[in-house]
């Protein structure tokens, strides 16, 4: 691999997933064939457990684009994408100095429950731990 051009950017765990996938690391028992590094597995691992394996790129540059009306930085950005927070207590950790500006922490969060998929710890199969009502109203 050659490097084109030093620190071109920082790059979203989506992105660093999609890098990986297209090299072809999966989660396929023989990858030993597949040309990826044993530390780049680890990664690869690491990303499948987080927002990154079910985000699109669709979605993350739709996201991008609306969080710049909310006047919040690129790094910030960065991290509500690799961070997907849910609630004001994950938001504002990753904000700098929101006191300092006025930011529509909600607005935030409500782009993040529109645009970005739930982590995949959040979603629940369906069927799984429901409980049936029968015809008496009884729970069964």
């Amino acid at each position: 691999m050659k490097i084109v051009k030093e620190n071109a950017g920082t790059l979203t765990n989506f992105e660093v997933l999609d890098f990986l996938n297209s090299r072809g690391a999966s989660r396929d028992t023989t990858r030993v064939i597949a040309p990826i590094a044993k530390s780049e597995y680890k990664v690869y691992d690491y990303l499948v457990e987080t927002a990154a394996c079910t985000q699109t790129r669709e979605s993350v540059n739709e996201f991008a684009d609306k969080c710049k009306a909310f006047k919040v930085w690129k790094a910030e950005i960065l991290n509500i994408i690799n961070l997907r927070p849910s609630s004001i207590v994950e938001l504002m950790p990753i904000i700098e100095t929101p006191d300092n500006r006025e930011i529509d922490s909600d607005g935030i969060l409500e782009l993040v429950q529109d645009l970005l998929p739930p982590l995949p710890s959040l979603e629940t199969p369906k069927g799984n731990n429901e409980e049936e009502e029968t015809e008496n109203g009884e729970q069964s």
